[in-house]
């Protein structure tokens, strides 16, 4: 797929069909298995926590479909003992199958195009003006998984740390393309903690134009309370992860990056 460094078309108009994503499905539990669970701020969050459905968090989180290839890539990431190697390979596997997703979700429309045959075949095309941004440093983490989808997209960046004295989140870098506010975000950050500095992101890309109901934030891992922070904030944005769990791998930046 190429997703091409134009402008969008008519954003402000008409809406486009979107595709959706598929539910992980968390109903079909064997009998002797126990329902996910959310887990309130008085609940511990230990290495026993269950995972949470979507259902629970509204039609905005979206998790891709649960399998045995993602389980065993959420689980090697997880592991204390797994090898930087094998840990940034896992990572790079798991972040691939979020950013297919999250390019799913964008705009297209039908188009017809000719065979080598010379027969006429009934297909999309994905609407071009789409951009990503990452949240530094972490974010950085999913760049080359979209890269390697849409060789010639454009990617912004925001670096956003704690203050030292208030420890609320504070913007110390943003570089968007000019035309931010034309076109469809992606926006990059691994993990959902307490979802603070995605909050912070948004509103500086909301400050640059763009509208919560043209990003869709690509995550690996969320806990319960990140995502519905971020949600209550933002109804209209669009969260597509692969597992909301209470206690997420916040090792994630300093494993990945070999800084640990």
């Amino acid at each position: 797929m190429l997703c091409h460094d134009q402008q969008v078309n008519g954003v402000s108009g008409q809406e486009l069909p979107m595709k959706q994503v598929r539910f992980a499905n968390n109903n079909n539990n064997s009998s002797g298995s126990s329902a996910p669970v959310v887990l309130t701020s008085s609940e511990p969050s230990d290495a026993t926590a269950q995972p949470v459905s979507q259902d629970n968090l509204g039609p905005q989180l979206k998790l891709l479909p649960l399998n045995d290839q993602i389980r065993e890539l959420q689980t090697i990431i997880r592991d204390k003992t797994t090898s930087r190697g094998d840990f940034v390979f896992c990572a790079d596997r798991l972040i691939r199958l979020v950013v297919e997703e999250g390019l799913n979700q964008l705009p297209y429309s039908e188009c017809t195009v000719t065979t080598p045959t010379g027969y006429k075949y009934e297909g999309v095309k994905f609407e071009r003006g789409n951009c990503g941004v990452s949240i530094m440093r972490s974010g950085e983490a999913m760049e080359q998984g979209l890269r390697d989808c849409c060789r010639s997209i454009r990617i912004g960046k925001i670096l956003i740390q704690s203050d030292e004295e208030t420890q609320k989140a504070k913007v110390y870098y943003a570089k968007f393309p000019p035309d931010v506010y034309r076109r469809k975000v992606l926006l990059m950050y691994p993990i959902l903690s307490t979802g603070n500095t995605v909050i912070e992101a948004v509103r500086v890309l909301i400050e640059h134009g763009v509208q919560p109901r043209h990003i869709i934030l690509l995550s690996l891992f969320s806990t319960p309370h990140g995502a519905k922070s971020i949600i209550q904030e933002f109804p209209d944005i669009t969260i597509l992860t692969t597992e909301v769990h209470p206690v997420a791998p916040t090792h994630f930046g300093q494993r990945y990056f070999g800084t640990d």
